[in-house]
């Protein structure tokens, strides 16, 4: 899951459909998104405050680098996938950092993803109109 080679950390992160491989390594808060810093990729000021959450709850905010590889699903999918895989990777370091983001709810992989189209209906759970006569 996540190992510590040289004071890097990694860990995997997903939601949706959206993954994010992250790197986390000590250094002065910046985050970078698919070469790109978090302000130029995520436009959305939401989207960047929900990214660093998991640094946030722990009060690293300027302790940490980030760098993350993400694809798949939408801006916000996508950052709640890093947060996803910060939170991992530091859990793995520290019991005490584990129980804090358990608690937060942060390690918790949100399963729920978009549902099939079923045949006969114009979505996944809508009917056709009924009619009687």
């Amino acid at each position: 899951m996540a190992e510590a080679q040289s004071e890097k950390l990694y860990a995997t992160g997903r939601r949706k459909t959206a993954v994010a491989r992250v790197y986390v390594k000590p250094g002065s808060g910046k985050f970078m998104v698919n070469d790109h810093t978090a302000e130029t990729y995520f436009e959305r000021e939401t989207s960047r405050m929900v990214m660093r959450q998991s640094l946030e709850i722990l009060e690293f905010g300027e302790k940490f680098d980030v760098t993350a590889r993400v694809s798949g699903g939408g801006h916000s999918a996508q950052a709640e996938a890093i947060r996803h895989g910060v939170a991992r990777a530091l859990a793995a370091t520290s019991q005490d950092l584990r129980t804090t983001l358990k608690r937060a709810g942060f390690l918790t992989r949100d399963s729920r993803k978009k549902e099939r189209k079923k045949y006969g209906q114009p979505g996944a759970r809508k009917k056709f109109q009924y009619s009687k006569r």
